[in-house]
C-alpha cells in the first residue's frame, strides 16, 4: 500500500476515538454523572469525576512502559491498539445499560473506557514514526488531530441533536437520547478503527514468546530509564510535557463539570463543546504549519500562553456567552498543542525504540492526568469554590511552559530538526 494511503488510514483512528473524547469524556458523561447517575452534592460529583479520571490514568501509568517495550520486541502495535480500543468500545456501550442513580457502575465503566482510550493511544502514537518521513511528522500529526476534531464533532452534533430533540428520533426523553448516544459512540469508534487495523502496515519485528518478551521488556525498561536520564532533551521535555499537558487534559475532562458548578445550562455547555470541536479542526492544521514555520517548541509555547489566558478567563466567567468565548479560545490551540507535542517528541527519541519511548510519553501524559483531575476535585471539595478549583490549573501551565522554554536547541540531522 502506498505510504500516503497508510498515513490517511492511520490518521483516521483519531476520527474514530475522538468520538469517546467528545461525546463521553468531555460531553455527556460529566452531565449525566452530576444530574442522572449521582444527583447529589455538585462538589461530590466533581470529586467522583476527578477520582475516576485519576484512577484510569494510574492504571495506564503502570501498564504503558511494559506494554510499549513488549510491542517493540514482538511487533504488533496494531494488535495493542485493537485490544485497548475493544475494551473502550465495550465499556462505552455498557453505559447505555446503567440506570438512574447507578453512579458506581457508571464510574467503573467510565474508568474502563478511559483505560481503553488512553492505552490504545500509546501504541497509535508510536506508529507515527513508521508511516511517514521525519519532515512530515508535524503535518501528519496535525492531520490526525484535525480529523479527530472533525469526526468527533460530527458525531457529537448528532448526539446533541438527539438529546435536544429526542422526539425527532422516536425517543422518549433526553435521558433515553443520551444513553443511545453512548451506543452510537461505541459503534463509531469500532467502525473507524478498522482501516488502521486492516490497511496500515507495520515493520517486521522478531517474534519471541510472550514470557520472553515480558522478561526482556522489563530488562529493557531499566535500560530505557537510564537512556532517558542520559538524553537531556528527552527528560526535560517529558518533565515540561508532564505539567502543561496536565492542564490541557484537565480542561478537556472538567470543563463541562465546571460550567455546571457555576450554574450554567447544560445545553449551553454542550453547544460550547461543539464550538471547540469545529474551531479545533482548522486550527490543528494551521498549528501544524506554524510548527513547520517557526519550530514545534515555539508553537507549543504560544499555545500554552493562550491556555493560561483562557484559564484566567474561566475564573471570571459569568454567562453562557463567556463560556462560548472560552470555547473558541481553547479551540484555537487545543489540537495544536497536542499534535505538535507528539511530533516534537518523535524527533527526540532514539530510532527503533518508538513504542517503548512512546510508552514513556504515555506514562507522562497519564501521570499528569492523575494530578490535574485530583487537584481540581480536591480543591473544589475543600474550598467549595469552582473558581479556585479551575484556577489551580494555571500553575501547571506556567511551570510546564517555563521548562519547555529552557529546552536546548535540537541539532538538525537525518532524524532531528532545529526547534
Amino acid at each position: 500500500m502506498k505510504r500516503s494511503h497508510a498515513s490517511w488510514h492511520w490518521a483516521l483512528y483519531d476520527w474514530a476515538n475522538s468520538a469517546f473524547a467528545t461525546s463521553v469524556m468531555a460531553g455527556f458523561f460529566p452531565v449525566f454523572l452530576k444530574q442522572y447517575w449521582s444527583n447529589s452534592d455538585p462538589a461530590l460529583s466533581t470529586f467522583r469525576l476527578g477520582n475516576a479520571n485519576g484512577l484510569a490514568a494510574l492504571v495506564i501509568l503502570i501498564l504503558a512502559p511494559v506494554l510499549g517495550a513488549i510491542a517493540d520486541r514482538r511487533g504488533g502495535n496494531k494488535s495493542f491498539v485493537g485490544a485497548f480500543a475493544a475494551l473502550g468500545v465495550l465499556a462505552t456501550a455498557g453505559l447505555y445499560f446503567v440506570d438512574r442513580g447507578g453512579w458506581p457502575a457508571a464510574i467503573s465503566l467510565y474508568v474502563a473506557g478511559m483505560i481503553g482510550f488512553a492505552g490504545a493511544n500509546v501504541f497509535y502514537n508510536a506508529m507515527l514514526v513508521h508511516i511517514a518521513p521525519a519532515e512530515r511528522w508535524d503535518t501528519l500529526s496535525a492531520r490526525g488531530y484535525a480529523l479527530g476534531y472533525l469526526g468527533g464533532g460530527l458525531l457529537f452534533a448528532l448526539n446533541v441533536a438527539m438529546a435536544l430533540r429526542p422526539a425527532w428520533f422516536g425517543l422518549a426523553d433526553t435521558a433515553a437520547a443520551v444513553r443511545l448516544g453512548f451506543l452510537t459512540t461505541a459503534a463509531w469508534w469500532a467502525l473507524f478503527t478498522l482501516p488502521l487495523l486492516l490497511w496500515v502496515p507495520e515493520p517486521a519485528a522478531a517474534r519471541v514468546p510472550w514470557f520472553g518478551a515480558v522478561h526482556d521488556s522489563l530488562r529493557e525498561l531499566r535500560t530505557t530509564f537510564r537512556a532517558v536520564r542520559r538524553l537531556r532533551t528527552v527528560w526535560l521535555f517529558l518533565l515540561a510535557y508532564w505539567l502543561y499537558i496536565d492542564g490541557v487534559n484537565t480542561v478537556i475532562a472538567m470543563a463541562v463539570d465546571y460550567g455546571l458548578s457555576r450554574g450554567l445550562n447544560a445545553s449551553n455547555l454542550i453547544a460550547a463543546l461543539l464550538i471547540t470541536q469545529f474551531v479545533s479542526f482548522p486550527s490543528a492544521i494551521a498549528f501544524g504549519r506554524i510548527g513547520v514555520a517557526i519550530g514545534p517548541r515555539r508553537a507549543i509555547g504560544i499555545g500554552i500562553v493562550v491556555y493560561v489566558a483562557a484559564t484566567i478567563w474561566a475564573v471570571f466567567l459569568q454567562s453562557a456567552l463567556d463560556f462560548y468565548t472560552l470555547a473558541i479560545i481553547v479551540g484555537l490551540v487545543q489540537g495544536g498543542v497536542q499534535s505538535l507535542s507528539r511530533s516534537y517528541y518523535a524527533r527526540l527519541i532514539p530510532a527503533g525504540r518508538s513504542a517503548e519511548f512512546f510508552g514513556f510519553y504515555g506514562i507522562v501524559g497519564k501521570a499528569s492526568a492523575v494530578i490535574g483531575p485530583f487537584l481540581v476535585g480536591w480543591v473544589g471539595l475543600l474550598t467549595r469554590s469552582p473558581q479556585l478549583s479551575i484556577a489551580s490549573v494555571i500553575v501547571l501551565f506556567a511551570i510546564g511552559g517555563s521548562l519547555l522554554a529552557a529546552m536546548p536547541a535540537v541539532r538538525s540531522d537525518a532524524n532531528l530538526v532545529r526547534v
